[in-house]
């Protein structure tokens, strides 16, 4: 009989949990996030397919790592994944891999990627004081605001966690004021992201 009572209090957090999503709006809060985001995703992966289809970007990017010297390679890292973070840190992991000590290289990656991101939530909090961007958050986007600060912690942690670019998360969480001690916390998870890539990268090769 307690496993049963225990199966049920379960079942029922969930759906309490569920419940407080379908009232506060989150799931559609995450949908028009998606819908909105959508159409650039899509425009700036296709821009990215032709482009590589007359040049390779991986290879591009591959030699870059191997003429570069070690402090090139992770100031060129840094500089990604400050600005937009579209250059996949798989390429960076894998140079990282092939160093004599792959484990402190991957470590410093790891940390430029996690302050870049910090940066880029600084970029975002200066471009919010631009008037016309300002009146606009304020005026135009208030319920989207005030949903995006509520769960401002889920972005950051998507962004730490899942393949998509950190510092795109770390920046809207300066453009929607997120307290920036949350985004410290939340997004030291990238720090685990690259432990993961790297177990498996790294045996890999």
């Amino acid at each position: 009989m307690k496993p049963k009572s225990k199966s049920k209090t379960e079942k029922t957090r969930w759906q309490l949990l569920h419940q407080y999503y379908s009232y506060t709006g989150f799931y559609d809060f995450v949908w028009q996030a998606v819908k909105k985001s959508l159409p650039f995703i899509l425009l700036i992966v296709a821009a990215i397919y032709v482009v590589n289809h007359y040049y390779d970007i991986n290879a591009a990017l591959v030699h870059l790592t191997e003429t570069l010297p070690a402090y090139g390679v992770m100031a060129f890292f840094f500089i990604s994944e400050t600005l937009l973070g579209l250059v996949p840190p798989e390429i960076f992991i894998a140079w990282a891999g092939k160093m004599d000590a792959p484990w402190l290289y991957l470590t410093g990656l790891a940390f430029l990627s996690y302050f870049g991101g910090l940066l880029s939530y600084y970029i975002g909090h200066i471009i919010t004081r631009i008037p016309s961007v300002h009146t606009y958050l304020e005026v135009k986007m208030a319920k989207q605001l005030k949903n995006s600060r509520k769960w401002g912690g889920f972005l950051i942690i998507v962004g730490a966690l899942l393949p998509l670019p950190f510092s795109i998360s770390c920046m809207a969480a300066g453009i929607i004021e997120f307290p920036f001690k949350n985004v410290v916390a939340y997004g030291s998870l990238r720090l685990l992201r690259f432990l993961i890539y790297g177990l498996v990268i790294f045996s890999a090769f």
